[in-house]
């Protein structure tokens, strides 16, 4: 028993690992018991297990298995880190649990599987039993498969994938052993449950007698669908809906519990697909063309088996389609028509989506071939159709379809109406929109009216189906020309159509559509989203037409009830004037009909006005138009003399028309008249009123087309003019939609030709206000008129250039009553405005142009042919300006051409498609899949000229076609799939431009995550950079959800990184953008689009390039922008001595420099850190040809002077090029001065600059000396290897740059030495470089020799760090690309593991694409002399976009470096206003005051920012801002239901993790104005017994809740301030210990809640802050006696705790900080007065605190006392050092540092032997030219530590170069180490503000803290503090804790600090610099004014107090 009692003693977890099995077994007993206990699922404790619980599973002794298996199915239950574990428990369950034999084993092993699963591991766990199935063990392989079925039967379908274990399925029924078989048989029947006769076609290949089994138990099963009755955590709704049932009997909720119900399986998705290319016959294509119909056909039958497979594997059928389509149109025999059609049908069926890309070309020849009659032809076609209409959208086809309906063939119009209506069943609202809709609809009402029975018939079953998908509302607005009776007969059709998912067009599913289209189901929820605006259900839909509308006349009231009747009078019949004369008797009086034609004027006069009174008084409804009309008409009608009768006349015309129901009938009668009179003097005015309010009536189109063609019908030509005036003057008012611009064109030619100066002035202003809504499309008409009045039409349109049209003012009433119908609709569609516009351009069909003979030239062996093809394409499409969508078999022909051999053809080629895009317009859309994503696959061209070409392409293409075609479906994942970099940085970079301003996207772009998450660890920098930037934009469609469940398919490790990732992107993550506002009905929107568009087509080389153009002036713009303004606001004087030029060109200076260091008179400039001299050499070199002022800026000792001089130099880099030039080796060597700066900001300044210096020595072709190459690249090397990823991708870019103005081959050996550095980041990068030289020039790059090199870069193969291995395994396999099988002669011999490490990754490299062997054809010397080649940008970005990229790079080292709460906040307190307010205290909202911001104004620093983020997040920040700070404010409210409301608000933005980001940046404020509000109610309310107590409860509720959603988000939990945690600390406990609370209802639970919150706010805040905190915390409760001792326990027990995490935590602290922190401690409790308190508990704390510390760093400990200012009389230092030693002897560490001096402790001496050993070392190694650094570090060191050691000795034999060598080596040391400890201090001092003395008067001196932070800004923005209270230095100072305000050490933060600024942290160098000369601290002389202004505040406070109470 001796050995039991050792290991009872140990804990848990190590008795679980012991040696012995009995201890184990107790361990998993005890452990089991301990998980049952732990009740918070994330304690810490489940972290000591997550190691161990696989071998809880894999014990060995079976005994103490079951117990493991049982605690690990406990752990899994109810630790939540459970899901760490998944992979390896569940494979030790499949290998060591299911092989037992014990069957309670496998049931627990099985237990733990659902248990996974239960806890959403439902991947892994089935992708580790389904690897199970290939155990050799049978009882292994029937465990498996019984676990699988147990989980299918418990949790469905939906969450146990079906597809991979069916497809292992048939193996298992092949197995020898019967009991697989069997297991495999109650599998089967258990998937059938599931998906029914999916599962037969996988299986049918089984053995026949298994299959009949199956089938009989098939039989037996019941017919309902079974139902999930286990549920994961994330489905707990779900569970409870299934218990109730269960509760209630369980049947009665068949209909409604869809989710529970298990989704279709689509079989195809479970079918493997089947490549039938390679195994169609070898002569298909002769046969399909022979002559004899007999081998036709017997071609097309081999084809036909190949396409009944129901999968078919993706390739390009191009070719095949091709010669199918020509059988369908061109053969003959019918016969094969009907053969090739079912070839068709089984091609689509089989390929789905990926037959859409053919889907254009074959349609129309199916169209076209409906004319055929035989039944068996027809049906076969329809097959054929129906399958293709699958594979695309109806959208892509509407053009082709709409093209056929006006054949004259009725069988063709009859087939396109059916297809129309068998294809609208498979829409929904959303996949068949008004734009799509509103055409067809128009052309099948034509068929309507057809002669022919069968096409009318056909055309109403098309209307009826359209009317059941969309229902009633959306289409009728189309229907106001039908009858009542055709009306009916089409609601008929629609009553008897059966939508294939239900009644409305739920889309998916169905009888009469496979799954295929399970796609539009999926896309519905993103699109849904515009269909309500679209279609607004009846109840919404009137109000919102109203706001929509800018200026909507009243009579639009009326118009809605007329709507009914006035759609059916639209096409009233004329009536007889006998009829005419009756209505009108009915309504006017009989003396005005009788005087109408009397022949006295007066008479007529008098019948006028009594008309006039009969009309303003009618009956709007009862008005019969027409008749009075056609009275008005009666003789002498429009011939009427007189012109008073006359004005009268057309008044009246204008009265009916606006009042009545006015028809286009009645518009007939009178619009002659109307004309005739409209150039008349005194009528024209009433004329034009009256032809306007008939455009009112009956819309401005139709009004408009009649009276211009009525117009010039006649010969006046002033009639002519006056029309044109009032149809421009009509435009603006009406606005531009609808109307027929073709129908104009032509009269305003003629009148452009006219010889009447006014008609051509009339119709030249038209044409201006055409322009306005057209932009410059509308020129391409005119462009044949003479060059005269063509510069008068320009002349027009310059004058309205930038003009945006007027909103319209007038609408049609039908219109107007119609936007309540949702006919506004249209301009939610992407483009809508702009696409009408392009559909008015007359366009020309060119397919007849399109010729095989040009399409065969097009692809011609010879390139010269080749390109004559591609010319004659271009110039018929130049010669027809607009075509329609038939170009035939052109996209087909270029898209041959894109992959072209020959570049130029390339170009070209993209050229004619960035022409077609402009010709073709909208019709463009078809043509996306075919021609489009090709493009894409160009961007992938090594040549970056051609992929700029690809990328304007790209543009001008999605400029007309919009993003959704480019997104649906695999292609675009598909590109992202080819492991090309430049192709993947390009599109990803083009995503990322386009997706944010998107409003929904297709659900298919979720295919293309898989592809972006290999981005994100693509070897090339630029494709990572590319992904991460994409990366927030895909979440923002796709949501975080989506996103992190797709990286469960990734490996472990990949997992970890892109998580981490998608964490960032989240907190980036851009707004999606908001529906565009309907501006004037959305005219201009539309406008602009059109304008841009036609700009595109004038001038491809202006605005083809507009894109990058803006990249390069953006950046020069901006970089103007700040050092512009810098000089303008200094001092003038200032001004005139910087205006010179700043660098002086003295001829042949340089080489008289080179020539000195050659001859070494001046030193090399050769060193490891700068020595003085050399920084003296370069300032003396400078001075000869620098300005004077800008020598001293370089070498001034503030940063911020440096980062003003790289500023200026980057504004005179182009003017001054020759003179830089010619100084560029000094410029290079201040540079590298820099590199050894540890200021960021500096470095992206320096790095910035020489980036552009780069560009410019490339574009000035200047190659850099050998002499400026060796003083400056050595020292850019070092800074690849920074830590920070911003810097290491500009170093990156300039080594690369740096490559054309320096041969590759000799930057290679600067690489290879940068290879040795110690630092593993600048080995990995320098690495990756020489890969990246390596693939791009070629082997020659390797100098010495390749063989030389390669033996260097295979060492690194073997190195610890996992980033150098790989990436010199990465530049191996780029030799071997580049040499094949040589490389392994040349890398020499490796080592068994890393020459396996090598072969596996050269293997894997193999599959994917080999690079082109690289360009050893051009070699290096080429190089040298032309270093603009293209090919030295290879596998790099191109250099062309360089400034664009700079101005990122600088706004992001802004965005670094500021931190975030310089922003003026809005919540402060404002002391004067809250005294004047004798309200209550609620008002707080509007204390809102902004005066900080005009504080902030002189200082040109860039808007300081969170983090680096996405512009659109930036925008979000801003709006959202305000809004924030006003609800936070809320939460102060002294008004209990306010501050609930303010809660609830903030709760509802923490709790959606997309939105919370935007609470990042006011953490702070938010926990400020909590813990006011808990003093609030802890001092106010909870006294007052008029409130109810409920109500705080509530209040109390809601403010824990909260901080719990804030606690759980770390990125936002890191944000709270020390000063801020400590007072919310403070208020928890207090609450937590509040007596009172107790007795309100539910106490208890409120206090479990804040302790809860209270591990939460310890676990999530930044660790550093949290414990700083904490310890001022514990300071200020011991120094108040007042406080309950109960306090201090509670902070001491949250202190304990945090000390528990150290472990995991002390790497991310800053220990400095919080060592700080424990000596202020100290200073206040020294030791004697810790054990002289009542409890010893503080002091036991405090030294656990130190010793865990000192056991989790060791001696490095004593480098953190930096903060503290006089060490030595610490008494933190000495116990430290006590500490450490014993430690140091106990845990057996051997720190030299650990020791103390030893002149303190004798004993502690060294031998003499030893000190004398050590040191000849040490100089050893400073004598070694390697290590000499090292050496000198050490040397250093030692003498700090034994500071009585002696030197001289080992001194005196050198030289006096060596000695001086040496003191200036420790110089320099000390002198860095200093200036790193100064850094250090002065990052952190802004932070403290106040002393700790202060906090024990928290509450009194909180104004103090507000005005003290206002003073210290007012003074950093250098205003004067001039206020209140200045002489208060006399006062007596009452209390000892104002004292230590002015006491010059560094002081701790009490509460929130706002001042973490950028701006602090600027002006604390300055300052501290100054304190080395006064050696006063920054703190004392600011904190001197609190004690001056102390009473007075104090007072005052104290009044407002006293009134909250």
């Amino acid at each position: 028993m001796g050995d039991d009692s050792e290991w009872m003693k140990l804990p848990i977890d190590q008795k679980c690992e012991h040696k012995v099995w009995k201890a184990r077994l107790n361990g998993y007993e005890e452990a089991l018991k301990l998980f049952q206990r732990i009740e918070d699922e994330k304690s810490p404790e489940w972290g000591k297990y997550l190691g161990l619980i696989k071998k809880f599973v894999t014990e060995s002794n079976a005994v103490a298995q079951l117990k493991g298996l049982e605690a690990a199915l406990a752990f899994v239950e109810n630790a939540h880190v459970a899901g760490k574990t998944t992979g390896e428990v569940v494979s030790g369950v499949v290998t060591k649990v299911f092989n037992q034999p014990k069957a309670r084993a496998k049931e627990l092993g099985a237990d733990i599987c659902l248990m996974y699963i239960e806890i959403e591991k439902a991947e892994v766990v089935q992708d580790e039993l389904l690897k199970g199935l290939d155990n050799k063990n049978p009882k292994i392989v029937v465990a498996c498969i019984e676990t699988l079925r147990r989980a299918l039967s418990e949790f469905g379908s939906k969450i146990v994938t079906l597809k991979p274990v069916v497809k292992v399925l048939p193996k298992q029924f092949e197995s020898r052993e019967k009991a697989v078989r069997d297991e495999a048989k109650l599998l089967a029947v258990e998937i059938y449950k599931w998906i029914r006769d999916a599962l037969r076609p996988p299986l049918q290949n089984i053995n026949s007698v298994q299959l009949k089994e199956l089938e009989e138990e098939w039989v037996k099963l019941p017919s309902g669908p079974p139902k999930q009755s286990r549920f994961l955590r994330s489905q707990q709704d779900l569970k409870a809906k299934f218990e109730q049932q269960q509760a209630q009997g369980g049947d009665q909720s068949d209909g409604d519990e869809e989710e529970g119900a298990a989704p279709a399986v689509d079989p195809y998705e479970l079918l493997e697909a089947v490549e039938i290319l390679s195994k169609m016959p070898k002569d298909f294509y002769e046969k399909i063309e022979a002559k004899k119909w007999q081998e036709r056909k017997e071609a097309l039958e081999a084809l036909e088996v190949l396409t009944k497979n129901p999968k078919i594997e993706n390739g390009d059928y191009g070719d095949l389609v091709r010669a199918l389509k020509k059988v369908v149109g061109k053969d003959a025999n019918v016969m094969l028509v009907s053969l090739a059609a079912k070839c068709l049908a089984g091609l689509a069926t089989g390929l789905r989506k990926k037959f859409g890309t053919y889907a254009g070309h074959v349609v129309p020849t199916i169209l076209e071939k409906f004319k055929e009659k035989k039944p068996q032809v027809v049906q076969a076609l329809q097959e054929a159709i129906d399958a293709i209409f699958l594979t695309t959208t109806l959208q892509n086809l509407s053009e082709d379809i709409l093209a056929v309906m006006d054949n004259k063939n009725p069988s063709i119009k009859q087939q396109a109406s059916l297809f129309l209506a068998r294809s609208f069943k498979h829409c929904t609202q959303s996949t068949l929109p008004k734009s799509v809709l509103k055409p067809l609809c128009a052309a099948l009402i034509k068929q309507v009216n057809d002669s022919a029975p069968e096409v009318r018939d056909a055309a109403f079953e098309a209307l009826g189906t359209a009317m059941k998908v969309v229902g009633e509302k959306a289409v009728n607005p189309f229907l106001a020309d039908l009858d009542k009776l055709k009306l009916d007969k089409i609601k008929e059709c629609a009553d008897k159509v059966e939508l294939s998912g239900g009644k409305k067009g739920g889309g998916g599913g169905g009888d009469k559509k496979p799954a295929a289209k399970a796609p539009p189901p999926s896309e519905a929820p993103p699109r849904t989203s515009a269909p309500p605006k679209k279609a607004p259900s009846a109840a919404a839909s009137k109000p919102s037409a109203g706001p929509s509308k800018k200026g909507k006349p009243a009579s639009a009231a009326g118009g809605k009830a007329k709507k009914a009747s006035d759609s059916k009078e639209v096409a009233e019949s004329e009536l007889s004037p006998e009829v005419c004369e009756d209505l009108a008797a009915g309504v006017l009086p009989a003396s005005c009909l009788q005087q109408l034609d009397s022949a006295n004027w007066k008479e007529r006069l008098a019948s006028m006005e009594e008309f006039q009174k009969a009309v303003e008084t009618m009956d709007q409804t009862q008005m019969p138009c027409q008749a009075l009309v056609r009275m008005l008409a009666k003789k002498p009608g429009w011939k009427e003399t007189n012109f008073q009768v006359m004005q009268m006349k057309l008044h009246i015309v204008a009265l009916v028309a606006q009042r009545g129901q006015f028809s286009k009938t009645s518009a007939s009668v009178v619009l002659d008249g109307l004309v005739d009179k409209v150039g008349d003097v005194k009528c024209g005015g009433n004329a034009k009123a009256a032809l306007t309010a008939i455009g009112e009536a009956c819309s401005l189109p139709w009004t408009a087309e009649q009276v211009v063609s009525m117009a010039f019908a006649q010969k006046n030509p002033k009639n002519q003019a006056e029309t044109l005036n009032w149809l421009s003057n009509a435009m603006k008012e009406f606005g531009f939609t609808g109307i027929n611009v073709k129908a104009f064109i032509n009269n305003v030619k003629t009148a452009l030709a006219a010889t009447n100066p006014a008609v051509r002035t009339a119709a030249i202003t038209l044409l201006g206000v055409m322009f306005l809504y057209m932009g410059a499309p509308l020129r391409m008409f005119f462009e044949d008129e003479k060059p005269a009045l063509l510069a008068q039409i320009d002349a027009e349109f310059e004058k309205m250039q930038g003009q945006s049209p007027p909103a319209p003012s007038r609408f049609t009433k039908k219109a107007a009553a119609a936007a309540d119908d949702g006919d506004e609709g249209e301009e939610q569609e992407e483009d809508a405005g702009g696409q009408d516009i392009m559909d008015l351009l007359p366009r020309t069909d060119i397919s007849d142009k399109i010729t095989s003979d040009l399409v065969s030239k097009i692809g011609d062996k010879n390139w010269k042919i080749r390109k004559e093809g591609l010319d004659e394409v271009a110039s018929i499409i130049s010669e027809a300006k607009f075509i329609t969508a038939n170009v035939g078999e052109l996209p087909m022909a270029l898209k041959g051409r894109l992959s072209d051999s020959n570049k130029i053809l390339v170009q070209q080629t993209l050229s004619i498609l960035q022409q077609l895009a402009t010709a073709m317009g909208p019709g463009l859309k078809q043509h996306v899949k075919a021609l489009g994503i090709p493009v894409i696959t160009v961007l992938g061209d090594s040549k970056p000229n051609v992929r700029a070409a690809a990328l304007t392409t790209l543009q001008a293409w999605v400029e007309q076609t919009g993003m959704k075609e480019w997104l649906e479906g695999e292609d675009l994942s598909e590109e992202l799939k080819r492991e090309n970099p430049f192709l993947r940085q390009e599109v990803l970079g083009w995503l990322s431009e386009k997706l944010p301003t998107l409003r929904t996207v297709p659900g298919d772009l979720m295919l293309c995550v898989p592809q972006l998450y290999t981005c994100l660890e693509d070897r090339n920098g630029d494709v990572r950079k590319k992904a991460q930037d994409v990366l927030p934009t895909f979440m923002m469609h796709l949501g975080y959800d989506k996103m992190s469940k797709a990286t469960g398919k990734l490996k472990p490790a990949s997992k970890d990184q892109v998580m981490s990732m998608l964490e960032k992107a989240r907190a980036v993550m851009p707004a999606k953008p908001a529906a565009p506002a309907k501006a004037g009905g959305g005219k201009e929107s539309g406008r602009a689009a059109s304008a841009s568009r036609s700009q595109a087509a004038n001038d491809d080389s202006v605005d083809g390039k507009a894109e990058t153009k803006k990249v390069r002036g953006g950046g020069a713009a901006a970089k103007k922008g700040p050092a512009g303004k810098k000089p303008a606001a200094k001092g003038l004087k200032d001004d005139e001595d910087k205006s010179g030029p700043i660098f002086i060109l003295i001829p042949n200076a340089k080489e008289q420099r080179i020539k000195e260091e050659k001859q070494l008179k001046i030193l090399k400039w050769n060193f490891i850190t700068p020595r003085d001299e050399y920084v003296e050499q370069l300032k003396t070199q400078m001075s000869t040809c620098f300005a004077k002022w800008l020598t001293d800026e370089l070498f001034h000792f503030d940063f911020q002077r440096h980062v003003k001089a790289i500023g200026v130099m980057m504004e005179r880099l182009e003017s001054e090029s020759e003179a830089t030039i010619s100084c560029l080796d000094l410029i290079l060597k201040w540079f590298t001065l820099r590199f050894f700066d540890t200021n960021t900001t500096v470095l992206m300044k320096v790095l910035e600059y020489l980036k552009l210096l780069f560009s410019m020595l490339n574009r000035e072709d200047y190659h850099l000396t050998e002499y400026e190459a060796t003083s400056f690249v050595p020292y850019l090397i070092l800074k690849v290897g920074e830590s920070k990823d911003v810097v290491r991708k500009d170093v990156r870019a300039i080594l690369t740059m740096l490559c054309k103005v320096y041969p590759a081959s000799k930057v290679f050996p600067f690489l290879m030495e940068g290879t040795k550095s110690k630092n593993s980041k600048q080995r990995a990068e320098c690495l990756e470089e020489l890969g990246c030289l390596i693939e791009g020039y070629g082997m020659n790059v390797c100098q010495p020799t390749p063989a030389k090199s390669l033996k260097d870069i295979a060492v690194h193969i073997g190195d610890r760090d996992t980033s150098v291995r790989n990436a010199a395994l990465n530049t191996v396999v780029a030799v071997y690309n580049v040499c094949g099988d040589q490389v392994y002669k040349l890398i020499g011999n490796l080592s068994e593991k890393d020459m396996s490490m090598l072969e596996e990754r050269i293997k894997r490299s193999a599959k994917k694409t080999p690079a082109a062997p690289a360009k050893q054809s051009a070699p290096e010397r080429t190089q040298k002399e032309h270093p603009t080649n293209p090919n030295a940008t290879f596998l790099r970005k191109p250099a062309q976009e360089d400034p664009n990229k700079l101005n990122a790079a600088r706004q992001n080292a802004h965005h670094g470096e500021s931190s975030h709460p310089s922003i003026p906040k809005q919540f402060q307190l404002d002391l004067d206003m809250i005294e004047r307010d004798h309200g209550r205290v609620s008002e707080l909202p509007d204390l809102v005051q902004h005066q900080l911001d005009e504080l902030l104004e002189p200082i040109t620093i860039p808007e300081p920012k969170m983090r680096s983020v996405s512009p659109h997040f930036d925008d979000l920040h801003n709006s959202t801002a305000s809004t924030i700070n006003f609800v936070i404010s809320q939460v102060a409210s002294g008004d209990i239901n306010t501050s609930i409301q303010a809660l609830a608000q903030i709760d509802e933005v923490l709790r959606q993790e997309d939105k919370a980001e935007v609470m990042s940046g006011h953490i702070d404020q938010f926990l400020i104005a909590t813990f006011m509000q808990l003093r609030l109610i802890y001092n106010t309310h909870m006294a007052d017994e008029r409130l109810d107590k409920k109500d705080i409860f509530k209040l109390y509720s809601c403010i824990i809740g909260n901080m719990l959603s804030l606690f759980s988000m770390e990125s936002l939990a890191r944000d709270a301030s020390m000063g801020v945690l400590k007072d919310m600390m403070h208020g928890l406990i207090t609450l937590m210990l509040d007596g009172r609370v107790e007795d309100i209802e539910d106490g208890q639970q409120l206090i479990r809640s804040v302790n809860l919150l209270v591990v939460r706010v310890l676990e999530k805040s930044d660790q550093t802050n949290i414990i700083s905190a904490l310890l001022v915390l514990l300071q200020d409760s011991l120094v108040t006696t007042a406080g309950s001792p109960m306090f201090s326990e509670l902070v001491m027990k949250c202190l304990w705790r945090m000390i528990r995490f150290l472990p995991e935590t002390i790497n991310t602290i800053n220990l400095d900080r919080i060592l700080l922190d424990v000596h202020n401690f100290m200073k206040v409790f020294p030791k004697e007065k810790l054990k002289q308190l009542k409890s010893d508990v503080p002091h036991r704390t405090l030294k656990t605190l130190l010793h865990t510390l000192c056991k989790l760093t060791g001696a490095k400990i004593l480098d953190h006392l930096s903060m503290i200012e006089n060490r030595n009389e610490s008494e933190l230092e000495a116990y430290l050092r006590r500490t450490v030693k014993h430690s140091g002897n106990l845990s057996g560490v051997k720190s030299d540092r650990g020791n103390e001096k030893t002149g303190l402790h004798p004993d502690d001496r060294m031998s003499k032997a030893k000190v004398s050993d050590i040191l000849s070392e040490i100089f050893k190694k400073i004598g070694s030219k390697e290590n000499t650094k090292e050496g000198l570090t050490e040397l250093y060191e030692y003498k700090q530590k034994y500071s009585d050691a002696d030197v001289e000795p080992f001194l005196k034999n050198t030289s006096q170069f060596f000695q001086s060598y040496v003191e200036r080596g420790l110089r320099m040391i000390e002198s860095e180490r200093e200036g790193k400890t100064r850094i250090q201090t002065s990052a952190v001092i802004p932070q403290h503000s106040l002393d700790s003395g202060l906090s024990s008067n928290n509450e009194e001196l909180k104004p103090a803290v507000y005005y003290e932070r206002l003073k210290i800004l007012r003074q950093r923005q250098g205003l004067e503090n001039t206020t209140r209270g200045s002489g208060g230095d006399g006062e007596p100072q009452q209390r000892p804790p104002i004292s230590s305000l002015l006491s010059s050490k560094p002081s701790v933060a009490s509460s929130t600090d706002m001042l973490q600024s950028k701006l602090s942290q600027l002006k604390e160098s300055r300052e501290l610099y100054r304190q080395e000369h006064n050696s006063h601290s920054p703190t004392h002389g600011r904190s001197a004014s609190p004690a001056a202004n102390l009473d007075d505040l104090k007072k005052r406070l104290e009044r407002i107090k006293s009134k909250q109470q």
